[in-house]
């Protein structure tokens, strides 16, 4: 089976979402890349799936803020990524509640704060579980509604750390969590080339407020290493997710894409 051609040629029909359901794991963090994901996907016509784990409040006041700005349907589910029958009962919820799902940003993720010695084995198998096996458990509860379909974008948000060794803070589980990502993107874009492309975002420091606790000198010696000299924002990265599950990307799959400001180019 071969994915075919889009019928539209102008930018603007390509890269609509109108009609097409998008699902954004890890939404609930106001400042965070997947809300941002989410409010691109909305201003341009898609219906909007969010998900949250412990920030229940905050994902439906985003979902409800969504609809409103956008006028679009937009709706928060919860989901522990960890459990591949969570995973699996939020798509079967999201199918039931918009009838069809077009594109899955597998964004939820957490970050390490030690290395291999330093940290616990517990904290090590808990981000290789929460960064790498939460996005395999989106990517099989999806992949076959995907397959069943004939299309379907998944796009994993990676980082740079999954091409380098971040300096000075340790963070080993993390780095290879997301080398991890980077690796399935490419294995999902082989394996599912006859139904549904498969990409990955690998975005370097953004100003999300998960870092907020990193103290000013680290903070500080990080930006050094930023070839743009600043850490970057989220709205510089929803234009890349809305591009890659639009019909702009359609020749586009198993890709990596580093958003960073430079960082590993040096």
């Amino acid at each position: 089976m071969t994915l075919p051609i889009p019928t539209a040629s102008k930018l603007t029909d390509l890269l609509s979402l109108k009609g097409k359901v998008i699902v954004i794991t890890g939404a609930s963090n106001p400042r965070g890349i997947g809300l941002e994901a989410a409010r691109g996907c909305a201003e341009m016509g898609a219906n909007i799936a969010i998900t949250y784990h412990t920030r229940s409040a905050e994902a439906h006041q985003n979902a409800q803020a969504l609809s409103q700005e956008y006028t679009t349907q937009a709706r928060a589910y919860p989901l522990d990524v960890c459990d591949f029958a969570a995973a699996k009962y939020l798509v079967d919820s999201v199918i039931a509640d918009f009838g069809h799902i077009d594109g899955f940003i597998a964004n939820a993720g957490k970050a390490a704060d030690a290395g291999v010695l330093d940290g616990s084995i517990e904290a090590w198998n808990d981000i290789i579980q929460t960064d790498l096996n939460g996005v395999f458990h989106c990517a099989k509860a999806v992949g076959t509604h995907f397959k069943e379909r004939g299309s379907g974008s998944f796009v994993i948000t990676s980082s740079m750390s999954g091409h380098i060794a971040n300096y000075p803070q340790e963070q080993t589980s993390y780095n290879v969590a997301k080398a991890g990502c980077v690796h399935l993107a490419k294995s999902l874009a082989n394996e599912w080339r006859g139904f549904a492309r498969v990409n990955s975002v690998s975005p370097g420091y953004i100003d999300t407020g998960l870092s907020d606790f990193i103290d000013a000198q680290t903070k500080a010696l990080w930006i050094s290493m930023v070839p743009m000299g600043r850490e970057g924002v989220t709205k510089e990265l929803k234009g890349l997710y809305v591009y890659l599950v639009s019909d702009a990307s359609t020749y586009t799959t198993g890709a990596d894409i580093v958003v960073d400001g430079g960082y590993t180019c040096r």
